[in-house]
């Protein structure tokens, strides 16, 4: 095992921000916490991938990227 806490979906609500990692957990967190998130269309916040091994998020169209282990 790596030790990297791995994401492999993203999802939103009106509230929050989820994660769901390799092994089923989900993180969720405020969506008011990434004003960058925030201020973004439906459109461009279900246009990411994952990088850096699945370890972090990009959303290249606002140029955004998110460490997963930051959400914790």
């Amino acid at each position: 095992m790596s030790g990297l806490i791995r994401g492999k979906e993203v999802r939103f609500d009106d509230e929050y921000l989820h994660v769901k990692l390799e092994d089923d957990r989900i993180i969720s967190t405020p969506i008011e916490w990434y004003i960058p998130l925030q201020k973004a269309t439906i459109s461009q916040l279900k246009n990411y991938k994952f990088i850096c091994l699945n370890s972090g998020i990009e959303w290249e169209e606002i140029d955004y990227h998110l460490n997963i282990e930051s959400m914790l």
